[in-house]
């Protein structure tokens, strides 16, 4: 098990992406937190966790507000002395033309998905520098590469998270820190499962796989970067996306 006792905060860990990514890092020896703004949801992956022998917590974390994530990170360090990962999959979208899109709506998903993922680096980073060991990983997008009409917000947050995310990089590599992301293409959550079939076999044809990704694809990447086996990679931006997006 390639990540044998050591502790992993999961952000919106309780369903899709983030479920998957908890599980797969359990699976592989992990003490998981589940953190999320559903606790009932959160509680229900923790169980599930700890039915695979490992421990869990499940936390109601709001990551917009700083003083709070770092209340929950206390919390964390309470139970389990240390946190060595940290997954930043917290995310929502509000879709809309630019021209038409509301103040709040910006501010709604720049402040979950970029300002939350400042602020959850920022609340493990100090724990993290102590232990002189780290690793840090951020769920972007591939449209925070390539932009997609009606989502200025989500593209904008999810390109903060690239930049964000090679900042950190050179600032904490000195601490034996590792800090990456990752940006999904198209992957199958309850969320993609509501659009209308025309529209995801539109999408499906512009993927030279020929094929929407799962949320296990996502995870495997995940427990990759959080293991030794990426122990040299850090500043980098890994694309799942079936080859959707090529540089």
């Amino acid at each position: 098990m390639r990540l044998k006792d050591k502790v992993a905060l999961v952000t919106g860990g309780a369903r899709g992406i983030g479920r998957a990514i908890a599980l797969a890092l359990a699976q592989e020896g992990a003490n998981i937190v589940v953190a999320d703004v559903n606790i009932e949801a959160a509680k229900t992956t923790a169980s599930d966790i700890e039915k695979m022998g490992r421990q869990a917590l499940a936390l109601e974390m709001d990551v917009t507000d700083y003083a709070k994530t770092e209340e929950a990170v206390n919390k964390i360090l309470d139970k389990f002395t240390k946190v060595d990962i940290l997954i930043n999959n917290a995310g929502i979208t509000k879709d809309n033309l630019l021209l038409r899109m509301s103040a709040a709506e910006w501010d709604a998903v720049l402040n979950v998905n970029l300002k939350g993922t400042f602020n959850c680096i920022k609340a493990v980073s100090r724990p993290m520098i102590k232990q002189r060991s780290g690793k840090i990983v951020s769920i972007a997008s591939i449209i925070g590469i390539i932009g997609n009409p009606g989502q200025a917000n989500y593209s904008a947050s999810k390109a903060g998270i690239i930049a964000l995310t090679k900042t950190a990089a050179k600032e904490l590599a000195a601490r034996n820190i590792n800090v990456n992301a990752i940006a999904p293409g198209f992957i199958q959550t309850e969320m993609t499962a509501k659009l209308p079939d025309q529209i995801k076999e539109k999408m499906k044809e512009a993927i030279p796989l020929a094929k929407f990704g799962v949320p296990e694809d996502v995870a495997a990447a995940c427990v990759f970067l959080a293991s030794e086996d990426a122990g040299y990679i850090t500043g980098q931006t890994i694309v799942i996306d079936g080859g959707m997006v090529m540089a």
